[in-house]
């Protein structure tokens, strides 16, 4: 188990049965009045809400409350015994978080599989989502890429580790030994890789079905809607992006130049003014 002064560790709550490990930044009096907002994780081995978003809690803090929990199945929260995951699994969870907190009304920001989630939710519950910000999302139909099918078909080594950061990054002044070691090490705590290898066993192409949220559904959608992505993401592939915003009615959309799938991380500090900005704009 983690140190107790572990960034990672934050509080926790039980949502949906599970105790639930998140983070939580502003709420003690932003300038913002809007609702707060949920920071929905990716689903890269040993991924956590504190790995996914360490660059911009507090930053969008400043700005909005914001909050991050590890969804089921992933990071300290606690895995159920079935190892059943599913999308309406995720929802159930997160509504469940949702609820545990006191939170009616929320926006929902989501990176890659969690932007799938937070489509979902915005489908499901429209009256309780405020706005919808889409990083690199999945969601909608698409050909499963080489760089998704590596990711979700990881194995636990140090070399692999290397090779995921690689294909996540544009940058890859970004992808130290340091950050490989630390991410691996996260990638095989116990029940960690279990977890992850009960999600999306191969063949793969089913998963990225599994996540997508009918068409007819999104357009159906009222929010107001960011939609970001990496020109060079070979993750998910920028065509999603487009077609979100061809989709969606109410949705503008950002594409950076020289970026992979981290968008939160290569751009942190425009990511941070965009998101923010839209997160507590009229």
């Amino acid at each position: 188990m983690p140190a107790a002064d572990d960034p990672e560790i934050g509080s926790s709550v039980v949502a949906d049965g599970l105790r639930t490990n998140y983070h939580r930044a502003g709420g003690a009096g932003p300038s913002s009045t809007a609702p707060p907002a949920l920071l929905l994780h990716g689903s890269g081995p040993g991924v956590s809400a504190w790995a996914n978003w360490r660059l911009n809690l507090a930053p969008l803090g400043e700005r909005v409350e914001v909050v991050a929990p590890d969804l089921v199945g992933f990071g300290f929260t606690e895995r159920p015994a079935d190892a059943a995951y599913s999308l309406e699994r995720w929802r159930r969870h997160l509504l469940g978080f949702a609820d545990a907190l006191g939170l009616e009304r929320f926006s929902l920001v989501g990176n890659s599989f969690g932007g799938a989630l937070a489509l979902s939710i915005a489908a499901a519950v429209p009256e309780r989502v405020h706005r919808l910000v889409l990083m690199g999302s999945v969601g909608v139909p698409f050909e499963i890429t080489p760089g998704l099918d590596a990711v979700w078909g990881y194995q636990p080594s140090l070399q692999a580790m290397r090779e995921q950061l690689d294909l996540f990054a544009f940058d890859r002044s970004l992808v130290t030994d340091e950050l490989a070691q630390l991410r691996y090490a996260a990638s095989v705590r116990p029940g960690f890789q279990e977890a992850f290898a009960a999600m999306f066993p191969a063949p793969r192409q089913r998963w990225v079905d599994a996540l997508t949220v009918p068409e007819e559904e999104i357009r159906a959608l009222p929010h107001r809607t960011l939609v970001l992505h990496g020109r060079e993401d070979r993750v998910i592939p920028l065509g999603n992006a487009l077609r979100l915003l061809e989709l969606l009615e109410h949705a503008e959309l950002h594409v950076f130049g020289e970026c992979g799938h981290w968008t939160q991380i290569e751009h942190a500090a425009a990511f941070n003014r965009l998101v923010g900005d839209f997160l507590a704009g009229d």
